[in-house]
C-alpha cells in the first residue's frame, strides 16, 4: 500500500494541496478553477508540477473530467490530514494568543485557599478548560523569587509589594481576628475581646522574613494595645498556625477569611479594636508574555469582588 511520509510535503506549498483537493472533490479542473477563483490553465500546470515532484500520477484525465489514481487516493487522504493539522495549529495558536489555551503556573499563599482561590479556579476552568493549571502553595517571598526566575506565571500574595519588576493588583482587604483554643475563656464568652486583656499571653506568629506585610500588621496591632507579644512558636503556613493554637501553643491573630478553616479545637473571636486591614493581591512580572495571566486576573478579580462583599467588615474605598 502506498503511503506518503511528511517528507513528501516538505518542498511543496499548502496551496498545492488545496488545489489538488479541490480538483479531486469536484472531479473537474474547470469546476475547481471556478471555486478557487483562478483560471484553468495555471491550475492544470500546478497539478502537473505536483505530480512531477511526487513522481506519481495523481489523476486519470478523461473527456468527462478527472478521477483519482490509486496513488492519488492515498495522497488525497494524507493531504487532507496535513491541512487539518495546519488548521488545528492555526486555531491552537490563536487560542493561545488569546489566553484560552496553554498553561498557567500559579503560586498562592495558604490564606487564599480559604477565600477567593477555589471559586476563581472553578470559574477559570469553566471558561478556559484547555488551559493547564499548576498550583504551588508558596509564601509571598518565595512567590517573588519564583516569579523572577520565571518558574511561576502569577502569584497570589500579601501586600504591600513595591518592586519595579512586578505588578501588584489588590484583590481583597480584610480585618484580623483572634483565634484561641476552644477551652479558652474568650471562646466561652463568644463576645469581642480587647487585646489589652491578653497582655502576657503567648502567641503563634508567621516570621517576618516569610510574610513581612502580615508580620508588620500584627506588630502594629500589638503596639496599639500597648505591649509586645510573647512568641511561643513561629509557623510558616496559616494551617500550621491554627494547628498550633489547637494544640495549646498559644493564641494567634489571623485574617477574617481563615474562619473557613473549621479546625477542631479552636474558636475565632472578634477583636474590639479596629485593626489594620490585610491586603491580598495578584502578583505578576512586568511584561509577562503569557496571555492566560490576564484571563486569570479577570476571573479572580470578579471572585474577589463578590467575596469582599460577603465579609462582615467592609473597608472604605
Amino acid at each position: 500500500m502506498l503511503h506518503f511520509e511528511l517528507e513528501s510535503f516538505a518542498h511543496m506549498e499548502l496551496r498545492h494541496l488545496r488545489y489538488f483537493i479541490s480538483v479531486a472533490d469536484s472531479g473537474s479542473f474547470v469546476s475547481a478553477a471556478k471555486y478557487l477563483h483562478i483560471s484553468q490553465p495555471p491550475l492544470s500546470t500546478q497539478i502537473k508540477n505536483l505530480e512531477n515532484e511526487l513522481e506519481v500520477q495523481l489523476f486519470v484525465r478523461t473527456s468527462k473530467g478527472v478521477r483519482l489514481t490509486t496513488a492519488g487516493e492515498v495522497f488525497y487522504t494524507e493531504a487532507r490530514a496535513v491541512l487539518a493539522r495546519v488548521e488545528h495549529a492555526r486555531i491552537t495558536a490563536q487560542r493561545a494568543d488569546r489566553g484560552e489555551q496553554g498553561s498557567l503556573s500559579i503560586g498562592f499563599v495558604s490564606t487564599a485557599d480559604y477565600n477567593v482561590l477555589p471559586v476563581a479556579l472553578k470559574h477559570f476552568r469553566e471558561q478556559f478548560p484547555s488551559v493547564e493549571v499548576q498550583l504551588h502553595e508558596l509564601t509571598t517571598d518565595v512567590q517573588l523569587r519564583e516569579l523572577a526566575a520565571e518558574r511561576i506565571d502569577v502569584g497570589i500574595g500579601l501586600g504591600p509589594i513595591k518592586r519595579p519588576d512586578v505588578a501588584f493588583i489588590p484583590l481583597l482587604r480584610e480585618r484580623m481576628m483572634l483565634v484561641v483554643p476552644a477551652e479558652h475563656a474568650a471562646a466561652r464568652s463568644r463576645k469581642p475581646i480587647s487585646l489589652k486583656e491578653l497582655h502576657g499571653a503567648a502567641f503563634v506568629m508567621v516570621p517576618r522574613h516569610l510574610s513581612p506585610g502580615l508580620h508588620d500588621i500584627l506588630t502594629s496591632i500589638f503596639h496599639s494595645a500597648g505591649f509586645s507579644p510573647v512568641i511561643s512558636q513561629y509557623a510558616k503556613q496559616m494551617q500550621t498556625v491554627i494547628s498550633l493554637v489547637a494544640g495549646g501553643f498559644g493564641l494567634a491573630i489571623v485574617p477574617e477569611s481563615l474562619q473557613h478553616l473549621q479546625r477542631t479545637g479552636v474558636r475565632y473571636v472578634e477583636l474590639k479594636e479596629k485593626t489594620p486591614l490585610l491586603e491580598m493581591g495578584l502578583i505578576h512580572r512586568i511584561g509577562n508574555a503569557n496571555p492566560a495571566v490576564s484571563r486569570f486576573e479577570d476571573a479572580i478579580a470578579a471572585t474577589a469582588a463578590v467575596f469582599q462583599s460577603s465579609l462582615k467588615f467592609q473597608p472604605s474605598a
